[in-house]
């Protein structure tokens, strides 16, 4: 079992910043691969970035590419997603989520954090 908690969403303006934290306990926190999620109001989850336990490998969706980035720190048991050039469209609630093998669908991760709220005004 893990417990995840994330932190540090908010209001931002257009072409603002926010870095985004999820805090684990529990399980062996990094053995697990971690993926930082997001939905919008009337849209599916969809995929943001992910990273290997090892913090070697790393993925990103294409609409958040050179403007996110993930990162762990595997003695604080936290991931973190550093989010600049924000965009109106980037608004959405951001999950992060553990799952035991590397991978990029939603439906692939075991545990969930409850969200945290970012919203970015034009």
């Amino acid at each position: 079992q893990v417990q995840l908690v994330e932190s540090g969403g908010g209001l931002v303006q257009a072409g603002g910043s926010l870095k985004l934290s999820c805090a684990a306990s529990g399980d062996t926190f990094s053995s697990y691969t971690m993926g930082w999620f997001r939905q919008a109001p009337g849209k599916e989850r969809s995929v943001v970035a992910v990273i290997s336990w090892s913090g070697s490998s790393t993925y990103y969706a294409d609409s958040v590419k050179g403007r996110f980035t993930i990162s762990r720190d595997n003695a604080k048991n936290t991931v973190y997603l550093q989010t600049d050039s924000l965009m109106p469209e980037d608004t959405a609630v951001y999950y992060c989520a553990a799952a035991r093998k590397w991978a990029t669908r939603h439906q692939a991760y075991d545990y969930w954090g409850q969200g945290t709220q970012v919203t970015v005004s034009s």
